[in-house]
């Protein structure tokens, strides 16, 4: 590991070089590479920029820079593929670390792509963690659905398998407030081995209902179910095993839109993994958990919803 020097601008381009056509930007970001190469010199010369070599072969480089008095960020990050699983990442980070803190850097980030799921495992494990989400989506099609009426409420619970009510309900409210405000919540006693959760802000929006779920399942070490209606259409429920997703249901995969063949697959629930956390019958489960394409080919989603709990045997208040 080294600091890269002027000599080794051409070799750090065709680092980059390799690096892009591994990861390639979004179609809608116009990555003028021209620009791109330019600014690696611009690293040399001015910010940081460490090659790491096996013997006279290139093995990767990182480059940092900082975004403010107290902000370091790491750029970019490549380590070629004949030379990963060795530790080189690791020294290219914790020597731009460095040389970021002599630079007055406090905190450090660094971007990740949400489908790269290898790499976020392993910048978790060197100690990052979320500090912020940017989400994008075409402009056609927000504004298309935009222009759309406005669709019914949705609404859900949160089940977890467990007689303990205080728990959960010191659980409850000690995450809810990370969350939003809300009006009402309500912890219900015990019924058939799961106690009930009914929040008015979680129940309105599915991925709050999802978070709270999640830390429930972490908190208690057991399983916690969600199950709901999303926007008067789609039924859903994701069971969670210690903090950990075991299995999803929805009714409509693709109604957000087209999904690759492998996540509707995921989207179709697994009646072995229900018997095993909720003691449903699996036959039960494959009769009542379908999926389609349109809800005209599926029952009302009201009716599927209480179906759905009665199969799974979780009470609804």
């Amino acid at each position: 590991m080294r600091a890269a020097t002027e000599s080794d601008v051409e070799k750090l381009k065709e680092l980059w070089v390799a690096f892009d056509r591994e990861h390639p930007s979004p179609e809608y970001e116009d990555v003028d590479e021209a620009a791109e190469l330019a600014e690696v010199e611009e690293y040399v010369r001015e910010h940081v920029a460490l090659l790491a070599e096996d013997g006279d072969a290139a093995a990767g480089f990182v480059l940092a820079r900082m975004r403010g008095p107290r902000h370091g960020w790491i750029s970019d990050l490549y380590v070629t593929p004949g030379f990963r699983r060795a530790g080189a990442a690791g020294r290219l980070v914790r020597d731009a670390a460095s040389a970021l803190r002599e630079r007055g850097a406090e905190v450090i980030e660094l971007d990740v792509r949400p489908w790269n799921d290898e790499a976020r495992a392993v910048y978790e494990r060197w100690g990052f963690r979320e500090s912020k989400l940017t989400l994008a989506v075409k402009a056609e099609d927000i504004e298309e659905r935009l222009s759309r009426d406005a669709p019914p409420p949705s609404h859900g619970l949160v089940f977890a398998q467990t007689d303990d009510e205080a728990r959960v309900g010191k659980a409850v409210r000690s995450f809810l407030p990370r969350l939003g405000r809300s009006e009402r919540t309500d912890v219900h006693p015990p019924a058939n081995g799961w106690i009930a959760v009914d929040d008015e802000l979680c129940s309105g929006h599915p991925t709050l209902l999802r978070r709270l779920a999640q830390e429930l399942s972490y908190r208690t070490g057991g399983v916690v179910l969600t199950l709901g209606v999303e926007e008067g259409a789609v039924v859903r429920y994701v069971l969670f095993d210690k903090g950990s997703i075991a299995d999803e249901y929805c009714s409509l995969p693709e109604y957000d839109g087209p999904l690759p063949p492998g996540d509707v697959v995921a989207l179709n629930a697994n009646p072995t993994v229900a018997q095993r956390l909720t003691g449903a019958d699996p036959e039960r489960v494959r009769a009542t958990a379908r999926t389609a394409t349109s809800v005209a080919d599926l029952p009302p989603a009201d009716d599927l919803y209480r179906e759905t709990a009665d199969v799974l045997g979780v009470p609804l208040p």
